[in-house]
């Protein structure tokens, strides 16, 4: 099977969740089924993966790629896991896996408008049949909207410079295409250091297109309501904002005595995965167990 791209801590993500013989597991986030691919070798064929995507191009995809009768994929976000869960006659699972962040499938496939170093609309949707898209909130969200999401999303303490660039140039003409708001924003702010200076604003921008940290939260609850005792919930976060949200649901719910925390700090990519795979690095993995 050639996959695209190398799932994040595979040998960790298996770890955790610990799958076996004809065992239950839904990935919530099944990109181009490189994780899912790992489980389903694990289970044997009487077992389930329920895989879940926005993105209709993964899906169609993976169901190229795997060819396997356990693997049942479906369309849908973090908020949907129950309904698929239960439309398939499963009332749990025995693991729940999500992967966030955006696949680089998604940043190289044409027209999708994920990447500042390309020239394509501004989009950024995840699902591509969803009407908000990137060039909405850039071209329509005022500037208190706009500014309060670089701030909160993107953690970017330039907002209100970047903000006005972008009121400055879009009252002349809408901003169109990836390219040319980096442009602004590279403008703006200036170039220091390695990390493109455009960098906060498309992770904020994707954030709030796709209600990220919204699904997030709702896919959290979700897993804790279908886990089985002993089932395991295994997260792999991207961000401090996705990471900070994983750690307190966690923590909170260790507390109240229904999860176990099965390790105090994250786990990160070694160095040899962030050599043969360089995406990973900023890749932080909890997990916790159904009490």
């Amino acid at each position: 099977m050639n996959i695209e791209h190398l799932p994040v801590m595979s040998r960790e993500v298996i770890e955790i969740l610990a799958p076996f013989e004809g065992g239950t597991y839904v990935d919530a986030t099944v990109g181009l089924g490189g994780h899912s691919a790992m489980i389903l070798e694990k289970i044997g064929q009487s077992g389930r993966v329920i895989g879940i995507d926005r993105d209709d191009s993964a899906l169609a995809k993976t169901a190229e790629r795997l060819c396997d009768a356990g693997l049942i994929l479906k369309k849908g976000s973090f908020s949907d896991m129950e309904l698929i869960l239960h439309a398939q006659g499963l009332d749990n699972a025995d693991g729940v896996l999500l992967d966030l962040g955006v696949s680089m499938m998604q940043f190289k496939d044409p027209g999708r408008g994920f990447s500042f170093l390309s020239n394509e609309r501004l989009d950024m949707r995840m699902d591509s049949s969803q009407e908000l898209s990137a060039w909405d909130v850039v071209n329509g969200y005022s500037e208190k909207e706009l500014i309060r999401i670089l701030r909160e999303y993107g953690e970017e303490y330039r907002a209100m410079r970047i903000v006005r660039s972008i009121i400055h140039e879009r009252d002349k003409k809408s901003i169109d295409t990836c390219s040319e708001l980096a442009e602004i924003i590279s403008r703006s702010i200036g170039r220091h250091g390695k990390v493109h200076p455009a960098t906060k604003t498309f992770q904020a921008l994707r954030i709030e297109v796709n209600r990220e940290l919204e699904e997030l939260k709702k896919g959290l609850n979700a897993s804790l309501r279908i886990l089985r005792k002993g089932g395991r919930l295994c997260v792999i976060s991207y961000h401090s904002l996705e990471d900070r949200v994983v750690k307190h649901f966690i923590r909170e719910n260790a507390k109240a005595g229904v999860l176990k925390q099965l390790m105090k700090k994250p786990l990160s990519p070694g160095i040899e995965e962030i050599r043969a795979n360089p995406s990973s690095r900023s890749g932080k993995l909890r997990g916790a167990e159904k009490l």
